[in-house]
């Protein structure tokens, strides 16, 4: 036997032995580390971590009777909205003047809100003529609420010095009160409105319109008008020479 040296050592010599064929079938090795594939290892914790069990939806679904209420109620506010746009762009300048006028005149505290009365003489101011009833339901759809402390006391409270309770009241904004105006101005017929200047006219209701009534409408508008001009407006409609403009002469006056 003979050494040999390697590296500054003398190692034993030994015989190389031919490589023998491995017939084991090949194992598994649990330990054996594999090469990583081309796909990221999953995450152990923290987010994008997979999960052991089905996927479920943070938040329950609300019953979908309320998503569909909630649709339809949005719905009908932009409508009304929409409608509100819609009429108030028909109307005139002259009549959004009017309509504002109407409502400063009656806002008697200037807070830009008018209760009920002064709603009822604004209405009328502008043409309309309003059962009490049907005010009511118009503050009551398009008021706001608030409360005026009621003053006196009556009852068993008034011995005890005791105010009355806070009663509910509705107040109606000039928003409101302009969009409520413009519906009703869209949807006045001509006609009506015509018959309704005319009876303004004709004092005591004579069926037609006489000097002395137009001298008092002139003079309650202001106008300063002289008296030979309003005969002269008188001679320029009067169709039939009776000195007076009948309810179809007024007509065709209005409609030009």
């Amino acid at each position: 036997m003979r050494a040999q040296s390697v590296c500054g050592y003398d190692l034993p010599y030994t015989k190389a032995h031919p490589a023998q064929p491995n017939t084991k079938p090949p194992t598994s090795n649990p330990h054996k580390m594999t090469t990583p594939s081309t796909h990221p290892p999953a995450p152990r914790y923290g987010l994008n971590r997979p999960s052991q069990h089905a996927p479920s939806t943070s938040f329950a679904p609300p019953p979908a009777s309320q998503p569909k209420a909630a649709q339809r109620l949005e719905s009908e506010r932009l409508e009304k909205e929409r409608l509100a746009r819609a009429d108030l762009s028909e109307l005139s300048e002259e009549q959004r003047e009017e309509i504002s006028e109407a409502f400063n005149l009656f806002d008697l505290d200037k807070d830009g809100y008018i209760d009920y009365h002064e709603c009822k003489v604004a209405m009328k101011a502008l043409g309309f003529e309003m059962a009490k009833q049907e005010i009511l339901g118009v503050m009551e759809r398009y008021g706001v609420a608030t409360t005026t402390a009621q003053a006196g006391t009556s009852g068993a409270a008034a011995g005890k010095g005791k105010a009355a309770a806070a009663a509910p009241r509705r107040l109606l904004s000039f928003q409101a009160f302009q969009q409520l105006m413009a519906q009703r101005i869209v949807a006045r017929d001509p006609q009506e409105e015509i018959q309704r200047a005319f009876e303004l006219f004709d004092e005591g209701g004579k069926g037609r319109i006489t000097l002395q009534d137009l001298t008092r409408v002139a003079r309650e508008l202001g106008e300063g008008l002289s008296h030979d001009e309003l005969v002269a407006m008188i001679e320029e409609f009067d169709m039939d020479g009776d000195n007076a403009i009948s309810r179809e002469e007024f007509v065709n006056i209005c409609l030009g």
